[in-house]
């Protein structure tokens, strides 16, 4: 349906015309509707490269899937939506495949582990920003153990508490994740290996206990371990996650600490390949 904006302006479609306004710009735009169809995008021969960049997409999705799922509880920490940004780091990983046609590219983020290094999940208000305090994070590969050293803590100086929230803890993570390849008898793309029937993830995590945000909090050291025995010929297509999160609370309705909607920061602190 279009819409009469005012004397000559209008906005929607009229028959096979669509009509339409950019952003920055009064101008009305005018367009003719249609394109190829989907039988004609899934046959025609002047569509094949499309099909191999839109079947390589599916890898690209599948890579944001499972980054998603070794960092679910540090994305819910975040502030906006990381997944379009992971689709794009996903097709610049397979963009960097040389040995795999166009179509069939391997995502190998065990060879690129620095394009997740440091990511954060805010952008109002980013983990480093909130907790200023250096936290040490030693990993032992070959133990799949990962050992977290915080600081003595002056919450006055190395806590920024935008809310003014009585208490706050940190969350820590250490994962592992699957690089994706081309099936070619199966003509899918698919994780190296599963870790169980439908998770090619692997991620254990840990926290402080709601700690005050006026105090001076002695240091703290965490172990995570991945107890999970993996060939070294599969280990080399893995890479370690180190995730780091901060939560505020207040005192909830029955007297707990429950946690502060909007009121917390994520970021993936360490990746390394793990052979």
């Amino acid at each position: 349906m279009a819409r009469v904006k005012g004397p000559f302006q209008i906005t929607g479609g009229i028959q096979s015309y669509s009509y339409y306004t950019m952003k920055g710009s009064d101008t009305v735009f005018m367009r003719s509707k249609g394109g190829p169809s989907k039988e004609r995008m899934k046959v025609g021969n002047e569509f094949a490269l499309v099909r191999k960049h839109q079947s390589e997409w599916a890898a690209c999705v599948l890579f944001s899937k499972y980054l998603n799922q070794a960092t679910s509880s540090f994305k819910k920490m975040g502030d906006f939506n990381v997944s379009p940004i992971w689709n794009g780091i996903g097709k610049k990983l397979i963009n960097l495949d040389t040995e795999h046609v166009l179509g069939e590219r391997w995502l190998e983020l065990s060879n690129y582990p620095q394009a997740l290094e440091g990511f954060n999940m805010n952008r109002n208000f980013t983990f480093n920003s909130v907790f200023r305090a250096y936290i040490q994070f030693e990993l032992n590969k070959e133990k799949k153990l990962l050992t977290i050293k915080l600081p003595r803590i002056n919450t006055k100086n190395d806590l920024y508490n935008v809310r003014k929230m009585p208490y706050f803890r940190l969350k820590f993570s250490l994962g592992m994740i699957s690089d994706i390849y081309f099936d070619i008898e199966k003509r899918k793309f698919k994780p190296y290996q599963f870790f169980s029937e439908s998770y090619p993830i692997l991620a254990v995590m840990t926290d402080t206990q709601w700690l005050s945000t006026n105090d001076l909090i002695p240091e703290q050291s965490f172990e995570l371990i991945l107890e999970k025995e993996i060939s070294t010929d599969v280990l080399k297509h893995f890479t370690f996650l180190v995730c780091a999160g901060i939560e505020f609370g207040s005192v909830g309705f029955a007297g707990q600490i429950e946690t502060v909607k909007n009121g917390s920061s994520s970021k993936i602190v360490l990746t390394e390949k793990a052979e």
